[in-house]
């Protein structure tokens, strides 16, 4: 809607996580780092945690396009709790026939994909999404899936990524075996408020754009509304632009994006004083 009036080849902010848009902050660059490190080494268990929003997905997408073919990924998204159906998910996430199979059946062909992959010298690394959804059963029925190694190397390697509750949950007394396992732990923490500016400039330029199409009090007050988690400044740029866009406004200025603020608060979305302060999301 907004591209041409402002001369983006296309949408800057979505909230798809386009791993192409991904602003490597301090932080990001430092999970990153620790993420291929634990793939390198060959640890057993990797967790990735932060608040909603705050970019875990998006990296993850970005260590899996960075890794070649001769490590086999498998992706877990779940978004109900529950663990009886974990092996048939888990060999679906790695193209393995499960169709009709008991569960004994499936953790023996699996077994079997693991070997062979080890054999072949690919690694095998199995990411599960929004894992504190899975809940202590289904973390431990994880951990005892990993029990497969061969002499010193791991044949299968997990990176669990979730919410701030995964850490309470992983430092459980039921699952002190899988703590013990975890040989790297990262939380993801918000942009401080001159990595949020820069982001929101990066994913400017990425989309073609000139970085100026916000003025800079427009840009400070939306810096200092998102808290510097990325998708809620992805979600107040985009409405900033539409904003702009149907005022014809050039560059967005401080009132376009205080409006932005002001009709989400209206819509019990935020909480937003009229001199242009954020009381809280």
């Amino acid at each position: 809607m907004y591209e041409a009036f402002y001369g983006l080849q296309e949408k800057p902010f979505s909230i798809l996580p386009d791993p192409s848009y991904l602003y490597m902050s301090e932080g990001h660059n430092r999970a990153l780092v620790l993420l291929k490190y634990s793939l390198i080494s060959g640890q057993g268990f990797t967790v990735l945690s932060g608040e909603i929003g705050s970019g875990k997905t998006t990296l993850i997408n970005k260590l899996v396009n960075s890794l070649d073919s001769e490590v086999r990924i498998g992706v877990l998204s779940f978004t109900q709790s529950g663990s009886d159906d974990i092996l048939e998910w888990v060999a679906m996430s790695f193209g393995l026939d499960y169709t009709g199979k008991t569960e004994a059946e499936i953790y023996e062909s699996f077994l079997e994909f693991l070997i062979s992959e080890y054999a072949a010298g690919r690694k095998v690394v199995l990411i599960v999404d929004e894992a504190q959804n899975l809940g202590m059963a289904g973390l431990e029925k994880l951990r005892m899936l990993s029990n497969v190694n061969a002499q010193k190397d791991y044949l299968l390697h997990m990176i669990l990524v979730g919410q701030p509750e995964l850490r309470s949950l992983i430092k459980a007394p039921q699952l002190k075996q899988l703590l013990q396992r975890i040989a790297v732990a990262f939380h993801l923490e918000a942009m401080n408020p001159q990595e949020t500016r820069q982001y929101i400039l990066y994913r400017l330029e990425q989309a073609g754009g000139d970085p100026s199409i916000f003025s800079d009090q427009a840009l400070k007050l939306l810096v200092t509304a998102s808290r510097g988690v990325p998708r809620v400044v992805n979600s107040l740029c985009d409405l900033a632009l539409v904003y702009g866009y149907s005022a014809e406004r050039k560059p967005v200025d401080v009132r376009i994006a205080r409006n932005v603020l002001e009709d989400r608060g209206k819509m019990g979305l935020w909480s937003y004083s009229a001199a242009g302060d954020k009381i809280g999301a």
